[in-house]
C-alpha cells in the first residue's frame, strides 16, 4: 500500500456518511469541533507526516532484496551495464541511512572444460630408448612423438632431419670408405658417442675383413669418442667369429673398444620364444666379452627364403615385450629399434608412416622405455 491509498483511508475514518444520500451529516456537535479541528490541524499533519515517513523508511529497511540469499535474484531486474558491482548507483540523502547495497560475490570460474578434447598421452622415454632413422614425411615429428632419447642414420650427418629439443643424434662410420678426415670431424663434434663399422661381416653391408678393421682403427679412436664395436650381423658370441676375433685383435693391439654395439632379428613370430632368445642372445655376447651392449637394430623378420614379416600386432606384442626385458637388464645400455619410418604401402617395422601416421608398432614403442 503506498502513502497516498493510506492517508485517504485515515480521512474516511474521520468522517460520518449518510447512507441514504451519501452526505457528511452535520450533528449537533459538528461545529464546536471545527475550531477544535482548525486549531489542531497543523499539528495532525505534521504527526501523519512523521508516521508516513516511519512508514516508508521501515519499507526501505526491509526490502526483500537484502535476502538475495534467501530469495531467486532472476526475480528481480539486472543492475544496470554501467553500474559498478558493491557501489550505491546514487548518493545517500543526508540524515537518512542509505538503502544497504547487495554486493553478489564474484561466481568461482569453473576448470571444467565444456568441449573435450583429446590429446595423446605422452611418450614413456629413458636414456636407452632410441631408434634407427633416415628422412621421410613427418620424420621430425615422428621422432619428437616417438618418445626416443637417441637416434642414428648409419652416417657421421643427419640431412634432412632436425634433431628435436632433448633427443641425441649419434654418429657412425658405416665402412672403410667412412674412414675420412672429414667424417671423423663431423662425428666428432656431434656429440659423445661414436658407432663402429655396420655389420662388416656381410658382403652386402660394410663387407670388410678383419685386419682391415683393425687397421683403421686407431682413426676412430683417435676422435676420443666412446666408441663401440663393429656391429655384426650375427655370431656375436660365436668362438672364432667375426666379433670375436675382432675383439680378440683389438686386445692384442691394445686398442680401445668401449661398448659392444649388436644386430638382431628374430624369425620366431612367438612373442615368448623370440623374446627369450633375445635375452638369451644379449646374455651370451656380454658373458664372452663383459662389456656394455648398444642393441642397436632389432625386429622381428624372417630372412629364411625371402623376407617374412609378423602381422603389426605380432610385431607390436614383440616390441612390449622385449623392451621390458631389455629395461631389466643392467649391462644393455642403449636399444634402437628398427627403424622409425614404415612403408606406406605393405608390411614392414616401421614406427610411423608418412605424415607422419603412427602404427600399431609405433604406439607400442611410445609406450617402451
Amino acid at each position: 500500500m503506498n502513502p497516498a491509498e493510506h492517508d485517504a483511508d485515515r480521512l474516511d475514518e474521520t468522517r460520518q456518511i449518510d447512507p441514504v444520500t451519501n452526505a457528511p451529516r452535520r450533528p449537533a456537535v459538528h461545529r464546536a469541533r471545527v475550531g477544535l479541528i482548525k486549531r489542531l490541524r497543523g499539528p495532525l499533519v505534521a504527526l501523519a507526516i512523521l508516521v508516513v515517513a516511519a512508514g516508508v523508511f521501515v519499507v526501505v529497511r526491509h526490502h526483500p532484496r537484502a535476502q538475495i540469499g534467501a530469495t531467486s535474484a532472476a526475480a528481480y531486474p539486472s543492475p544496470p551495464a554501467n553500474a559498478s558491482r558493491g557501489a550505491p548507483t546514487s548518493s545517500p540523502t543526508a540524515g537518512v541511512s542509505a538503502t544497504p547495497t547487495v554486493t553478489a560475490s564474484a561466481r568461482p570460474k569453473s576448470t571444467h572444460s565444456t568441449s573435450h578434447v583429446a590429446t595423446p598421452p605422452t611418450p614413456a622415454t629413458s636414456t636407452r630408448k632410441g631408434v634407427s632413422a633416415w628422412t621421410f614425411n613427418g620424420v621430425d615429428k615422428a621422432l619428437t612423438d616417438s618418445g626416443a632419447s637417441w637416434y642414428y642414420t648409419w652416417s657421421t650427418g643427419h640431412n634432412g632431419i632436425d634433431t628435436p629439443h632433448g633427443v641425441e643424434f649419434v654418429p657412425m662410420i658405416w665402412g672403410a670408405g667412412s674412414v675420412t678426415d672429414n667424417a671423423l670431424a663431423q662425428a666428432k663434434a656431434a656429440g659423445k658417442y661414436l658407432l663402429g663399422f655396420n655389420e662388416p661381416d656381410l658382403s652386402s653391408q660394410a663387407n670388410m675383413s678383419v685386419t682391415q678393421a683393425l687397421d683403421l682403427w686407431p682413426k676412430l679412436a683417435a676422435t676420443g669418442l666412446t666408441l663401440g664395436s663393429p656391429a655384426v650381423a650375427s655370431g656375436g658370441a660365436d668362438p672364432g667369429g667375426w666379433l670375436d676375433q675382432f675383439m680378440s685383435g683389438a686386445k692384442q693391439r691394445g686398442y680401445r673398444v668401449d661398448f659392444i654395439a649388436l644386430h638382431w632379428y628374430g624369425g620366431d613370430f612367438t612373442t615368448s620364444a623370440a623374446v627369450s632368445q633375445l635375452r638369451s642372445y644379449l646374455q651370451a655376447v656380454y658373458d664372452r666379452y663383459h662389456k656394455p651392449i648398444w642393441l642397436t637394430e632389432f625386429a622381428l623378420i624372417n630372412f629364411s627364403n625371402g623376407t617374412h614379416y609378423p602381422s603389426e600386432s605380432a610385431q607390436a606384442a614383440f616390441l612390449t615385450a622385449a623392451t621390458k626385458v631389455l629395461d631389466g637388464l643392467p649391462f644393455l645400455q642403449r636399444y634402437a629399434w628398427f627403424a622409425l619410418p614404415a612403408s606406406d604401402s605393405g608390411p614392414s617395422t616401421g614406427l610411423f608412416q608418412s605424415g607422419p601416421k603412427v602404427t600399431d608398432v609405433g604406439r607400442a614403442f611410445e609406450a617402451a622405455r
